[in-house]
């Protein structure tokens, strides 16, 4: 693709009933914007705009698609375009709130409630010392409400950590951009480029598309769940999980912290980074009971039962199944 830069939308530019006051953020398949609707009220919209496949460089606001990209391009589209209509029905307030969803300018735009505070990750780097456990505590037993909802609607996020996890004015998160679940709806296409981050990736997502498709579940979210929290422990993104699966050593984070927090969660977040998909927490709910104190062995829910990594994920037991017993 040309390696000329992608211009947002200007200021002041009209969409569906939006007006454009100013970039927010630019990712690899979006950009985000803070308008304004009909009422005067603030909204965040996020244009499709995967940089791999299109670009805008002069005055007119349709993405420059070239040929040999048209069709990934519009698969891509049509993914963004579900999502859309998948959390629009989603009203949950751990979960970003997507109020809209158009097609314009020969792609799509998501709008989405605009929260007032900052990301997980710009709150790590502002931090002078260690998080709290109580903060830690109460940050992703809330954050996991969101995510069990989203789990229950057969949808995965994929892409889960620090930078995608909001913390509102009154420290209630969100957990944001779900430019991954196109592949949750069935949707893994290699045209579009990886949507995993590496550190937080967990080691299924870094095969072949027909592979990932056959082995992600709810404990891939569950992975990046367990390093999200490593990396609020180390300040951080801690060693990628393909770099570990070649034999390069992550310290647990019962040794690293021991004497910093409890040995509780330090075994949590190391049982959702275990490697192999068997030994890792099964569904969100048994991260739940560890983050509110209380101890559970794991009782698989057999979610996407037609998956055929689903059908031997029984094998796991919780942590402290035999330390804390």
């Amino acid at each position: 693709m040309s390696q000329q830069p992608t211009q947002p939308l200007p200021p002041g530019f009209q969409l569906e009933g939006y007006r454009i006051e100013r970039q927010l953020a630019h990712g690899g398949f979006s950009i985000v914007y803070l308008a304004r609707d009909a009422s005067g009220a603030a909204v965040a919209i996020k244009e499709y705009l995967p940089s791999r496949l299109a670009t805008r460089t002069g005055d007119s606001p349709v993405p420059v698609v070239e040929e040999k990209h048209q069709a990934a391009f519009r698969r891509g589209m049509k993914g963004f375009f579900e999502e859309g209509r998948v959390l629009a029905g989603l009203d949950h307030p751990n979960v970003v709130r997507v109020l809209n969803f158009f097609r314009a300018n020969e792609t799509a735009y998501l709008v989405m409630r605009y929260e007032r505070g900052r990301t997980l990750q710009e709150h790590i780097q502002h931090q002078s010392g260690t998080l709290s456990e109580n903060f830690i505590r109460t940050v992703f037993t809330r954050l996991l409400n969101g995510l069990r909802e989203i789990h229950m609607r057969k949808l995965l996020h994929l892409d889960i950590k620090p930078a995608n996890i909001y913390l509102r004015a009154d420290g209630h998160p969100v957990l944001l951009d779900f430019g991954a679940t196109r592949q949750g709806l069935g949707d893994n296409d290699p045209g579009l480029g990886s949507v995993h981050t590496p550190g937080y990736a967990a080691p299924e997502q870094t095969g072949n598309a027909a592979e990932t498709a056959a082995t992600q579940g709810p404990w891939t979210d569950i992975y990046a769940v367990g390093a999200t929290l490593y990396a609020c422990l180390s300040g951080s993104t801690p060693l990628a999980a393909d770099l570990r699966a070649r034999g390069e050593v992550l310290e647990p984070a019962q040794q690293r912290w021991r004497k910093t927090y409890s040995l509780q969660l330090l075994e949590l977040i190391d049982w959702c980074m275990r490697l192999p998909i068997a030994e890792r927490p099964q569904s969100v709910f048994a991260l739940q009971k560890v983050l509110n104190g209380e101890l559970l062995d794991l009782v698989d829910p057999a979610w996407f039962e037609s998956r055929p990594a689903a059908s031997n994920q029984n094998t796991s037991s919780g942590p402290g199944s035999k330390e804390n017993t």
